[in-house]
Order: C-alpha cells, then sequence, then structure tokens
C-alpha cells in the first residue's frame, strides 16, 4: 500500500507521449550547406576541399552541387539510389576517371557538369542510364576520344552538348546525327580537320553551331544550310535562324565555299589563309568571283611496266589542282577498282595488285578528279610468264629487279622494248625534252602566242623513285630550261604550266602547256673495281706475313749458330781442349798412324846423324788419326 502513493507522485514528472515522426532527420556532410527544410532538398559543397564524393549524402537531394574541389574519381557507389537527383555539378575538379555505371541510378537527372575536369576519353556505359538527360557539359576537358555509343541512352533528350575546349581529332558524326533534339552544339576550340558532307542534315532543331578554331580548311555543304538562306547575327536573331560560327580556321577559300559566301553576314572576322592570293583577307570581302578552283593535272604517272605472273606490281598516278583531287583507278575491262583481296587502292593515288595474273594486262586508266573538272592518263601493265628459277652464284652486278613493285621503270629482261621506248621523250602538246645525260636535260615548248598577259612559266617534275614535286619558275621570254638537278637511272614526269593573268577576273591563273616523260642515262659503274676496306686488308696480312717471316728467319739463324758452336750460347767463351802434337814417321809409304805415344829417349849419335821426316797434326778432342 506504501508504494502506490510513490507511483502517484512520479506519475507528473513522465515525459508526455509525442506523435511518431514520419522520417528521421538526415546528416549533412561536413563544409557542406544542405537545405532540409523544405522541397526540393539540395546539397551544396561547392569549394570544400573535398577529395572524394561525401558518403553522408541525403540520397533524397534533387540538387548535388560538388564544383571547385579536388574529386579525383566518381565511383559505382557514390551517387548510388539517388534517384531524385535533377541537377549534378562536377565542375572544376581533377576527375580523370568515371566508372562505368557511375551514373546508372539517376534516371531522372536532367543537367549533368563535367567541365574543367581531366578526362581523356568518355566510352562505353559510362553515360548508362541518363535516360532523361537534357544539358550535358564537357568543355574544358582532355577528351581526344568519344565512343560513338557513349550518348546512346541520352540521343533522344539531349538538348545542350558542349564538347569545346578538348583534343578531339576525329567524332562519331553518325552518332552525333541522331541526336534530333539538339538545340546548341560546342565543338569549338578542337582538333577537327575536316566535316563529313551531311554530319548536321538530320539536327532540324539546331539553332546554334560553334565550330570556331578548329583546323578547318572547307565546310561542306549541308541541306541543314540550304534550307536556311540567311545566317543571322548571333545578336537579335529570330527564333528560326540558325547562328554558325566558324572564326579562327585555316580556311582554303576556293569554289568549294562559294556556297558559304553567297550567304549573308557582315559582322564577322573569319578570314582566308589560303590561296597565297586571298590569304589575310576577309572571308566576306572576298568577291564571289574570286572563289575559283583549277582543274586537275596529271604530272606523274607510271611508264610501261611489265612483271611476271605472281609477282606484285604498282601503278602510281599523282595529280594537282585546287582542291587536291580524288584519284580513282579504271581496270581495262571498264572496272572501278578499290580495295579487294587482290588489290589495294591508297589515297595517294597509288595501285597495288598483289599477285599478278596473266589476265590483268593491260590498259589502266587513272582518272583525277576535283571539282572543277578531271584528268585521265593511262598506264599499261603486261603480265609475262613466271620468271625461272635462280641462280645462287650469280655473276651480275646489280641485284635482279623482275617483280619490284617500288620500281616504276620496266624490268630490263622482261621489258626490254618498253624499256627502250621509255628512254626517248614522250612529249604531250608540244612540250620536248632533248638532249638528256645522266644528270641533266633540256626542256623546250612553243611559244604560247594564244595565251594573253603570261607573267612567267612554270616546271613541274619528279622522279619516279620518289612523290616529291620540284618547281622551276621560269621568265616568260623563255622557250627553254635546262635541268642539271636530276638523278642518272631514273623515269621523270615532267609538265609545264603558263601563269598568266585572267582578264576576266584580273587574278593569276594557270594553264598547262604539255607533258613529257624521260629517262635520264645510267651511270657507269665498273664492276672489278676492288673496295678500299678490301685493299686495307690485303696490305694488312702482307706486313703480317712479312713479319712472321722474318721472325722464322731470324730464329733459324739462331738455331745454327748454336749448333756451330758446339751447343753452346755464342756469347759464352768455350774452353780450349787440350792438344798433343801428334808425329808420324814415313819412310815413303803411306799407312795408318800409330797410337800416340810418349816418345822414348834417343842417343845424341842417333839424333845427330839419323834424317827422318815427320808430319805433324794436332791431337785433341774432335780430331781423329786419318788412315791411309
Amino acid at each position: 500500500m506504501a508504494i502506490l502513493p510513490l507511483l502517484l507522485c512520479l506519475l507528473p514528472l513522465a515525459p508526455a507521449s509525442s506523435p511518431p515522426q514520419s522520417a528521421t532527420p538526415s546528416l549533412c556532410p561536413r563544409r557542406c550547406r544542405c537545405q532540409t527544410q523544405s522541397l526540393p532538398l539540395s546539397v551544396l559543397c561547392p569549394g570544400a576541399g573535398l577529395l572524394f564524393v561525401p558518403p553522408s549524402l541525403d540520397r533524397r537531394a534533387a540538387e548535388l552541387r560538388l564544383a571547385d574541389n579536388f574529386i579525383a574519381s566518381v565511383r559505382r557507389r557514390d551517387l548510388a539510389n539517388m534517384t531524385g537527383l535533377l541537377h549534378l555539378s562536377l565542375s572544376r575538379n581533377t576527375i580523370r576517371h568515371v566508372a562505368a555505371g557511375a551514373f546508372a541510378d539517376l534516371r531522372a537527372l536532367r543537367a549533368l557538369h563535367l567541365d574543367g575536369n581531366r578526362l581523356t576519353s568518355l566510352g562505353e556505359g559510362q553515360l548508362r542510364g541518363l535516360v532523361n538527360l537534357r544539358h550535358l557539359i564537357l568543355s574544358n576537358n582532355q577528351l581526344a576520344a568519344l565512343a560513338a555509343s557513349a550518348l546512346d541512352d541520352c540521343a533522344e533528350t539531349l538538348e545542350d552538348l558542349d564538347l569545346s575546349y578538348n583534343n578531339l581529332e576525329q567524332l562519331p558524326w553518325e552518332a552525333l546525327g541522331r541526336l534530333g533534339n539538339v538545340n546548341t552544339l560546342g565543338l569549338d576550340h578542337n582538333l577537327l580537320a575536316s566535316v563529313p558532307a551531311g554530319a548536321f542534315s538530320r539536327l532540324h532543331k539546331l539553332a546554334r553551331l560553334d565550330m570556331t578554331s578548329n583546323r578547318l580548311t572547307t565546310i561542306p555543304p549541308d541541306p541543314l544550310f540550304s534550307r536556311l538562306p540567311l545566317l543571322a547575327r548571333p545578336r537579335g536573331s529570330p527564333a528560326s535562324a540558325l547562328v554558325l560560327a566558324f572564326g579562327g580556321n585555316p580556311l582554303h577559300c576556293n569554289c568549294e565555299l562559294v556556297w558559304l559566301r553567297r550567304l549573308a553576314r557582315e559582322d564577322d572576322l573569319e578570314a582566308c589563309a589560303s590561296p597565297p592570293a586571298l590569304g589575310g583577307r576577309y572571308f566576306w570581302a572576298v568577291g564571289e568571283e574570286e572563289f575559283v578552283c583549277e582543274p586537275p593535272v596529271v604530272t606523274h604517272r607510271s611508264p610501261p611496266l611489265a612483271v611476271p605472273a605472281g609477282r606484285p606490281a604498282a601503278l602510281r598516278c599523282r595529280a594537282v589542282g585546287d582542291p587536291e583531287p580524288r584519284v580513282r583507278w579504271v581496270s581495262p575491262q571498264g572496272r572501278l577498282l578499290g580495295n579487294s583481296s587482290r588489290a589495294r587502292a591508297f589515297p595517294n593515288g597509288t595501285l597495288e595488285l598483289l599477285v599478278t595474273e596473266p589476265g590483268d594486262g593491260g590498259i589502266f586508266t587513272c582518272i583525277a578528279a576535283n571539282a572543277a573538272g578531271e584528268a585521265t592518263a593511262a598506264v599499261e601493265l603486261t603480265v609475262g610468264p613466271p620468271p625461272p628459277p635462280q641462280l645462287a652464284n650469280s655473276t651480275s652486278c646489280d641485284p635482279p629487279r623482275d617483280g619490284d613493285p617500288d620500281a616504276l621503270t620496266p624490268p630490263s629482261a622482261a621489258s626490254a622494248s618498253a624499256k627502250a621506248a621509255d628512254t626517248g621523250p614522250s612529249t604531250d602538246r608540244g612540250v620536248q625534252v632533248t638532249e638528256h645525260g645522266a644528270t641533266a636535260a633540256l626542256v623546250q615548248w612553243p611559244d604560247q602566242r594564244p595565251i594573253p598577259g603570261i607573267r612567267m612559266y612554270q616546271i613541274q617534275y619528279n622522279s619516279s623513285a620518289d612523290d616529291i614535286l620540284v618547281y622551276r619558275m621560269i621568265p616568260a621570254d623563255s622557250r627553254s630550261f635546262l635541268l642539271t638537278d636530276l638523278a642518272s637511272g631514273r623515269a621523270y614526269d615532267l609538265c609545264v604550266l603558263a601563269v598568266y593573268e585572267d582578264s576576266a577576273t584580273g587574278l593569276t591563273a594557270t594553264r598547262p602547256v604539255g607533258c613529257a616523260r624521260f629517262s635520264t642515262e645510267p651511270a657507269l659503274r665498273p664492276c672489278g673495281a676492288p673496295h678500299a676496306p678490301f685493299l686495307g686488308g690485303t696490305m694488312i696480312i702482307a706486313l703480317g706475313g712479312v713479319i712472321v717471316a722474318s721472325v722464322l728467319v731470324f730464329i733459324f739463324v739462331l738455331l745454327m749458330r748454336y749448333k756451330v758452336h758446339g751447343g753452346q750460347p755464342p756469347g759464352k767463351a768455350k774452353t780450349p781442349a787440350p792438344v798433343s802434337s801428334v808425329c808420324s814417321q814415313t819412310n815413303g809409304a803411306l799407312g795408318p798412324t800409330p797410337t800416340p805415344a810418349p816418345p822414348a829417349p834417343e842417343p845424341a849419335a842417333l839424333r845427330a846423324h839419323t834424317v827422318v821426316q815427320l808430319d805433324c797434326e794436332p791431337w785433341g778432342p774432335g780430331h781423329e788419326p786419318v788412315g791411309p
């Protein structure tokens, strides 16, 4: 009973029960400002010194600003489950890597800012899941590659794409052509050198196209531009007008840009970079009649070529013109040739037949075409029987040249007649090459009186061994010129052009006078002359032989002297052996000398009255008695 009053006293101190809350309050990352009092929720962390995306983000946030930090990568888990995020800014960080699927949960995202980072490429899967993206800002990165499928998920919704200030040399133009709702496309300050024709034809809603400061020399006409007769000024332009910016490009002002010149643009400062006559002039100040092109001229072609069956063959054709001509080849059967299993066509005008067959012979036609016209040239190919097997011991000074794909002169064994025909000059329209030797040739051409206002003549030539085109400027009163810088044993293609002033336009123009083909004489080369290294080695061997022989003679002399002196060194004194006098008595008869013996004493009377004949010989070591 005493416990009940105590419980009644403590009851007022118990806290009143509060209604349950609908949600638990979220945490805000350090150095960030979070707006959670009202919708939409936002997390603002600009300039907070972050090294990575904070893990304690409110996943309900609709706006996330992480600009001006030091974030180096975006991982898959950093933005997971943020399905309500509408605006994400990662500008001006140090991001080098974005994981595949890092934005996969951001299906409601409308704007993504990745500008001012260090991205070098954007591959497949990095932007996966952004099905409602409208604004994608990728400027001021180091992008050098953009995958063709990188924009697939947002191709139908994207309205603003900024790729400016990157290192892009190529773009997936087919993928960009599928951006049907894009309004603004920024491609300025990149390394783009060309734009394919029709790249923007399907961008019906495009309002601004910026291609400033690239490497574009020409802009091809596009159906999008033809539908808009006036490129309006950037300021105050109507809603249906297209704003096109292409300044800062090295534009080549020829007939390919006449369509652009016919559009009214008085306020921009685009300038021409070439040709030299228009270089530095404002694009819109150049008259429409000054945008001219020059038809192609074939300056180099392969001479008649003969190869054995089964060997490769290379046919070459070079042409000049403005714009640069495109070279195509037609077979003797009239078919247009291209890359196949048996042939390869190169952009520089070379056609290579990988394996020749007897049916490949005939006249191949080279067609060089540009916007001003086309020019043709014929190249003859003879396919002979397969070559016989080569002997291992060949006494020829020069290596065999049959089947050499890079040789422009025919092999001597397979086409002697073609070689003889090629040594003489092949003239065209009066140009002749005479008195050509090993390193010099005299070029002559007729007077060009029908062409008024000739300022000078231009000679263009190159050899069959390289593609370098050499120019020579000749005074207008000359009708010949001596070339003295030729190489021996090469085929040359030469053209003469007249440079004159066009009376209709007042501009400098050129007209071909004619072309010629000739070959210089081969230089004489002795076959048996010994080389300097061979002579030097022979002298060294001879000198070594003399030294060895001298040493052997010296040793032999020493051995003989050693033997003569009885095995004693020549410098050491030899002790003489005792010699005794041996006397033999003869009475007129020859006989063996008796063994010497000490003489017996004789009487004095006998020594005084007896006459004896004594033969004395030395006796000692090395001396034997002499017998009869």
